[in-house]
Parts: C-alpha cells; structure tokens; sequence
C-alpha cells in the first residue's frame, strides 16, 4: 500500500511518483502518436527500497555498540525504554517490524540528469536520503547515498557546525547521543530552481554552470543545502555542502521560496513546524550569479497553536492591481489552508496572511498546486477534494472555493494523497475501497486513480497560447487532445483553423510540431481496428482454404464492407462539422458499391498520410538550416566536419518547388566557405562514397544501409544508437572527439516531438 506522507508526486516530465512499502512506483505519462486507443498510455517502471537498514553514523563503530548495549540494559527506564522504542536508534527493528517503505520523493526540475530530464529524491522510512536517475528507460539507477555522506562529514567535523562552537559530550551520554542521531535524521527534503553559477577555467575564462540545489531539513530544526553541478551524474557532480539552523523547533515541512523582482532572483526557504509556526529562512550562497536572499528570517505565522504544518507550496503569480510579481504562499494547517501573499515594493517586504476555513471536516492529508494559475487542491480522507481558486483584491487576495465530489467519480473511497499534473489537466489520486453499510472494506487496494480537470476546447487553447512551445513539456495537455480526436475521428474546425493562422503569423516550428501530431492522431484515428488479436494462431483459416465455398467469401466480403461504410460515415461526419447525418445520406452510402464504400476511406489515409509527410519534410529544412548555421559559425576554410555539409547543401537545393531565400544565402556562404570541397561520407564496410539521396537513410552503391542521424544527419555506423521517447527517430552517440558544437547539437531533442533522446 500507500506509504509515507504525500505518497504522490508529479514531475515535470510527466512521471507520477507512488511511495509504497517495497518501493516507489513511476508511472510515466506518454502521449502515444504510434496507437489508436484512446485509453491513457502509460510506462511503469519501479524503484526498490534498500534491502539493509540504514544506521546513522553517530561514532565509531566499536564505540556505538557498546553504548547501544549500555541504554538497552540501564536500569533507569527513561533512557532504556526511550531507546528500545525509538525507530532513528533501531531501524532493524529486533522485535519491532522493520521500516521498510518510503517516507517522501521528492522530483527536481527538467534538465538535472543526463538526458535532460528530472532526478529523484527519495527518503526511506528508515532516514535514507537517495537520489535516482532513469538513464535508459527500464532501469532507476542510484546515483549518491547522502545520508552516508552528511555522516562522514559530521564525524569528520566531531559533529560541530562550526570551529567556534563548544566541544560536544562524549557519545555515553544520552542526550548526546540523541542530538547526534537528530541533526542528520531528514525529515523532507526540496529541490531547488535551476540557477546558473559561474566556473572560472585554467586561462580564466568564465564559462556559465547550471546548477541546481537540494534543501534537506532535519529533525534538529537544521537545513543542509546541497549545490550539485549539472547534469548531475553521482558523487563528483555535488560542488557544497551548507548547513544553516533554522532554529524551529519539531519542524515537519519546508519548501523553497523563490521570488523574481526587476530581473533580480531571490530565494529563501520556508519551513513549517509541527506546533503551528511558519517562517522563511535566508540561504547565503556565494557564486551564484544575480542570486540574492533575505536580509533576517521572515516569520509568516508566528503562533504556537498545535496545528501542525503537513504541507507548504509556493506559487509565483502576477498581481493584476499592483502591476508587479507576487509569491503565494499556500500551507495546509490542520483542516484549514492557511496562505500568505508576499509582495516587495518600495516600502520593502508586504506581507498578507490569513486562513480559509470550513473546507474539509478531516484534516487535510494532502495538498498539490497548479503552478502554472494558482489553483490549489486539498483531500482529506473521507474522499473529499476542494479547488480553491485565487482571485486578486485590490491589497491582497480571496479564494473562491468548490468540491470535486470523487463518490460520484468513483463510489465510496478514501482518499491517500492527490498530485496535479504541470499543465493543470489531471488529477491523480490514491485511493481505497470506503465503507460499504457501515462497515470498513476487509481488505485494502490502492489505487492510483486519474481525473480530468480541463475540457478538450481548454487544453488546445492553452497548446496554442503556450509560452513554453515544447510538446513534450505538455504530454497531459496533447493527451486531452489526442483522446478528442480518436473519439471523434476528426480534427475540430476551431483547432485546425486556429493552427492554421498560428503558422502563417508566426511560423515557429512549435505549432509545425503541433500540426504533425495533430495529423498522425488523426491517421491512427482513421486505421481500421484489427478484428482480431493478431498474435493468437487463427484456426479458421485452415477451414476457409479447404472449403473453396463461394457462401463463405460473400459474408466476409458484407463485414469487410459493414465497417468501411461505418468508417466512410464517419468521415462523411467530419466535412459536416458534427451534423448528423439524414436518412438519405445513409441510404445513399448503401447504394454504393463494396469498392465505392472502400475507396473513399483509402484516398482519406493516402491524404492524410500526404500532409505529414508535408510537414516532416518541412521541420526537418528547418533543423538543416540550423545545422548548416552551426557549421557555418564554427568551421575554417575548408575544414572538414564530420557533418556531410555539402550532401545537406544539395539535399535542400535539390527540390525546385522549395525557394528560401535565408537557406540559399547561407548554402551560398558555406559553399565559397568549402572551397569547392565536398567531404563525402563513406561507408565503413566497403569504403564506398555514401551519398546523401534520403533525410532518414544513407545506402552505399554495394547496397549498405545506414540509418541517419536526425540531429546531425551524419550516418551512423556503429551498432549503438539512441533513439527519442516516442520511437520517431535515431541519434548517435556523442564521441569523444566531437566539437562542442557537434555535443551540443546531439543534446537536442526530437524535432518531431520535442522528446528526449535515450
């Protein structure tokens, strides 16, 4: 089952976290342009729990056996009882059951591992703090144990903060031993923005760094500050270690506060405590460039009220009255939603606060935001979820409140934990069986459940309004879109008009990318369903063979023709935007013939199959003019690349009905750049000139065949290729003797689909 304290979470590539008791399950969303169900479509893949308990590193080793031995058997009952039931001194258990299972997951954003996309923090019940990377699809790889390593560096430090501080007491000592294990047990932990920091090199050069940092609270009320340079590939990208004390007692929760203000960034971190307070903290960093924090802490509430802080989000938003960015600070308090609106003028920091009551008679058990409007969503266990949605006063804010009934969704249930997908178009929820007449359910399921919360007419406005014009960052947003059109079997007038006028006012490839996608859904939209299960043996065939009987082709013949007149009807449908179709068509459609009925359906597919072609054709002229930019910015006189240049020169020249004037402008500066060379590939069986005839292909005159590269549009001759999420097309691998540039072009995603590269 469900584990740990938001078992939920999702990242910005599309992946839902599950904590449970034996591992994390990941469920990533795909937006499947190869498949005609109209069913969500998702990629399972886990990450195991540790097998060994996790002992913090309190002393050497000899020395914590013996004073284990010694508060197990004292005879005063304060200490032996307060050790054999504490979980942090006994994660093993003896007697006890064993912690196994997930405490939090913690998702970074995009761009941290190696293909570009998110880590994953996870916390073990036991306070083993891991971070996981999913390199090549299958498989979740650990990367760095950081529990271990803060060990060793507190035990290096004689378990000081710093030089100054007075001598700690010798380990025997209870209260020692306890503050030891309580500085590095982790409580949560977040990850940070990306920010950019700057690396000085050997010729004092600056060259700009992405980092990214990881904020750790422990259960001292400490914060340890991780700064990992990316992409982060293990124990030698982690550039420092800071810990700051936050001085909050029993704290429960933290969250980062990032805030822009004149293109100045700022960041603090929030922290929530189990007695009621919430305060943002500074975090000093040094080399951060245009990085800046708060001058003291700033306390958002300040009562000891026993309403324990469960969960702090953060949200940026634009303030409509005064005209400047704002941060919204949102923490479930018990049953309420207690919420803080920050704002920097010229008077300095504003600070607005206040509760929203009477949402849930439950306290609330999780609490997810939509970053991308405000929206917030809470759950109690009873099956209850609220939408409180923001909306600006002329000083600070009110919240227009509704509940999403998920009874009528899904019967009785109890609800675990509920995480909102980055674009806001789904709602995943964990839930168990309720009470059926009264009673509770004999055994548990969870389940992870999904709910829609936007419209078709919703998700294809915010696709073409997008500012980030990246497919793949909105796979929840394209699955809307994508279940619309299978349903439909058309593209809707509005969408394709609006496409349409998208492209020609602005022509960026996003919406090109958009139309392809829209085009192949409608292709599987239009494909015939195989009647039958394809790779089960069919045991009539035989009969069919034999019994030449003219009875049994002429039925086969009437269902072939049932279903190409059910699929012509369709299409029919279409042209008539959505109006039914009358009697006298149908009586029409009966008239016709078998072929008659057929045809129509084959030149619809031979169309459409037509147009993406069209436009695959024209994303990739645009990726080769961006190639041949590249060559151009970063070659001598004829310096030879392993580009084949003049093959993409031609290729492009090579169709009459296409005239780019940027296109000929630069071929014609590459070619005078070349000097009437041509650096021809060859093929590396046969040493034979590979001439560069196909975009996807290249063929030796021997009949060798080699797949292209569609990122740089080299052949690729080794056996190892990688290829994008969605299966659209194949890269090479990066080679240690390529240029920069040639690195920097293969970290490119698809130019199909915006997906990464594995």
């Amino acid at each position: 089952g469900a584990s740990g304290l938001e078992p939920l979470a999702w990242s910005e590539d599309h992946r839902v976290s599950v904590s449970t008791a034996r591992s994390i399950a990941v469920l990533e969303q795909l937006s499947d342009v190869h498949s005609g169900g109209q069913d969500m479509v998702i990629h399972r893949t886990a990450v195991p729990a540790p097998a060994a308990a996790c002992t913090l590193k309190v002393g050497p080793k000899k020395e914590v056996a013996e004073c284990k031995e010694k508060f197990a058997s004292s005879v005063d009952p304060t200490v032996s009882q307060m050790f054999m039931l504490d979980r942090v001194f006994n994660p093993e258990g003896k007697s006890l059951t064993p912690m196994r299972g997930f405490k939090y997951s913690s998702w970074s954003p995009l761009g941290c591992d190696a293909n570009g996309r998110c880590l994953l923090a996870a916390l073990t019940m036991d306070n083993r703090l891991t971070i996981h990377a999913n390199l090549n699809r299958l498989q979740w790889v650990q990367l760095v144990d950081l529990t271990e390593l803060y060990g060793e560096r507190l035990f290096e430090a004689s378990y000081k903060l710093c030089k100054a501080d007075a001598p700690c007491g010798e380990l025997g000592d209870f209260p020692e031993f306890q503050r030891r294990h309580c500085m590095q047990a982790p409580v949560r932990m977040e990850w940070s923005g990306i920010c950019t920091t700057q690396q000085v090199k050997h010729n004092n050069e600056c060259r700009d760094v992405g980092s990214v940092l990881l904020a750790v609270l422990f259960e001292n009320g400490n914060i340890a500050v991780w700064q990992f340079q990316l992409p982060f590939l293990g124990k030698e990208s982690i550039t420092s270690c800071n810990t700051i004390e936050s001085g909050i007692s029993s704290p429960s929760v933290l969250s980062w506060w990032e805030y822009e203000h004149n293109n100045r960034k700022m960041s603090g971190l929030i922290v929530g405590s189990a007695y009621g307070p919430v305060k943002i903290i500074p975090v000093n960093l040094k080399a951060v460039k245009g990085y800046f924090t708060l001058r003291q802490p700033v306390v958002l509430w300040q009562e000891m009220d026993q309403l324990p802080v469960h969960s702090i989000k953060c949200i940026p938003l634009y303030h409509p009255y005064q005209k400047c960015s704002c941060s919204l600070v949102v923490a479930a308090r018990g049953p309420y939603v207690f919420w803080c609106l920050l704002l920097i003028s010229k008077a300095g920091l504003n600070v607005h606060n206040s509760h929203v009551t009477g949402l849930h008679s439950l306290p609330i058990v999780s609490m997810t935001a939509d970053k991308q409007n405000g929206t917030v969503y809470t759950c109690s266990s009873d099956g209850k979820v609220r939408q409180l949605i923001p909306i600006f006063t002329d000083v600070a804010l009110k919240f227009e409140h509704q509940l999403i009934k998920l009874s009528e969704v899904f019967g009785c249930v109890r609800t675990h934990g509920i995480a909102v997908s980055p674009c806001g178009a789904y709602l995943a929820v964990i839930t168990t069986e309720g009470m059926a007449n009264g009673l509770h359910p004999v055994n548990k399921n969870y389940q992870v459940q999904f709910v829609t919360l936007k419209t078709f007419e919703e998700a294809a406005a915010q696709l073409l309004e997008s500012s980030v014009q990246n497919l793949f960052r909105q796979v929840d947003l394209t699955d809307l879109v994508r279940w619309k059109i299978l349903k439909d079997k058309h593209i809707p007038q509005f969408l394709q008009e609006a496409l349409d006028k998208k492209i020609e006012s602005c022509g960026s490839t996003y919406f090109w990318r958009f139309k392809l996608f829209l085009l192949r859904i409608l292709y599987q939209s239009m494909q015939k369903a195989p009647s039958e299960v394809t790779w089960r043996p069919s045991h009539e065939d035989a009969k069919i063979l034999i019994s030449d009987s003219p009875g049994m082709g002429s039925t086969e013949d009437d269902q072939e023709e049932g279903t190409s007149k059910q699929a012509s009807k369709q299409s029919l449908g279409d042209t008539g935007k959505g109006v039914d179709i009358d009697d006298s068509a149908e009586d029409s459609l009966h008239q016709s013939s078998d072929t008659g009925g057929r045809e129509p359906m084959v030149e619809k597919l031979l169309e459409i199959q037509a147009q993406i072609e069209a436009v695959e054709m024209h994303l990739t002229r645009e990726h080769m003019k961006r190639v041949l930019g590249e060559v151009y910015l970063h070659t001598w006189i004829t310096e030879n690349t392993s580009i084949p240049t003049r093959g993409v020169c031609d290729f492009l020249m090579s169709d009459d009905g296409y005239d780019d004037r940027t296109a000929r402008v630069l071929i014609g500066h590459i070619l005078k750049k070349m000097n009437k060379q041509t650096f021809p590939e060859h093929c590396s069986l046969c040493k034979e000139i590979l001439p560069f005839t196909d975009r996807k292909q290249a063929v030796c005159s021997n009949g060798h065949i080699w797949l292209r590269c569609f990122l740089t549009y080299q052949s690729c001759q080794s056996l190892v290729y990688r290829r994008c999420l969605l299966h659209d097309s194949i890269a090479r691998h990066p080679t240690p003797e390529d240029p920069e540039w040639i690195k920097r072009l293969l970290q490119g995603p698809c130019t199909f689909c915006d997906s990464p590269v594995f």
